[in-house]
C-alpha cells in the first residue's frame, strides 16, 4: 500500500512539473527549446541553450524485515517470591528470616524471629540485623560475613537465609 501511494505521489509531482514547464513555454526535450527569431535585437539574439531536464529518482523504500525476538533472559539467580527459611538456634534465641525475591534478586530480608528477650540480646540483635540484611542484599547470596560481637546470631542468620534461598533457586 505504501509503494502504491508513493508511486501515485511521484507521478503527480512529475505531472505537475511537466505541466509547469509547458505553461512556461519550455519543452521537456532540450533540443526542442524554442528559439526567438527577429523579436530581439541582433546583439541579443539568443542561441539555443540546452535546458537541463531533471530526472526524478525514485526514493528507495525501506524494506521491512523481521527482527527475531530473543528468548526471555533470566534476570537473576532466584525465582520471584517470598521464601521463609528454617528457624536456626542463635544460643539466646531463634533466628528465622524471610527472603523477598524480585527480578530474580534478593530485594529484602525480613526477620521473623530473633533474640530479643534479654536486654543484651535485644541490643546485639538491633545492631547486627541491619548489617546482616544489607550484606545479604549486596552479595545476593548466603552465607554473609559474620558481624563482630554477634557471631551466634550471624551463624543462625546464614543458616536461615541459606534455607530460604535454596527454595528460591532457579533450575
Amino acid at each position: 500500500m505504501k509503494k502504491f501511494l508513493s508511486s501515485i505521489f511521484l507521478i503527480g509531482i512529475f505531472s505537475a512539473y511537466v505541466i509547469s514547464r509547458q505553461s512556461l513555454g519550455l519543452a521537456a526535450n532540450p533540443s526542442l527549446v524554442p528559439v526567438a527569431t527577429g523579436a530581439l535585437p541582433a546583439a541579443a539574439s539568443p542561441s539555443p541553450i540546452p535546458v537541463p531536464f531533471p530526472v526524478p529518482t525514485p526514493t528507495p523504500q525501506p524494506v521491512p524485515r523481521t527482527v527475531p525476538v530473543p528468548p526471555p533472559v533470566q534476570q537473576g539467580r532466584y525465582k520471584n517470591g517470598t521464601y521463609t527459611g528454617v528457624g536456626a538456634d542463635a544460643y539466646y534465641g531463634i533466628v528465622q528470616v524471610q527472603a523477598v525475591i524480585i527480578g530474580g534478586k534478593i530485594a529484602d530480608v525480613v526477620f521473623l524471629s530473633y533474640p530479643n528477650d534479654r536486654g543484651n540480646s535485644a541490643k546485639i540483635s538491633s545492631y547486627a540485623m541491619p548489617i546482616l540484611k544489607q550484606e545479604a542484599i549486596a552479595t545476593q547470596s548466603a552465607p554473609v560475613d559474620i558481624v563482630s560481637g554477634a557471631t551466634e546470631m550471624s551463624s543462625a542468620f546464614n543458616q536461615s537465609l541459606q534455607s530460604a534461598l535454596s527454595q528460591a533457586q532457579n533450575g
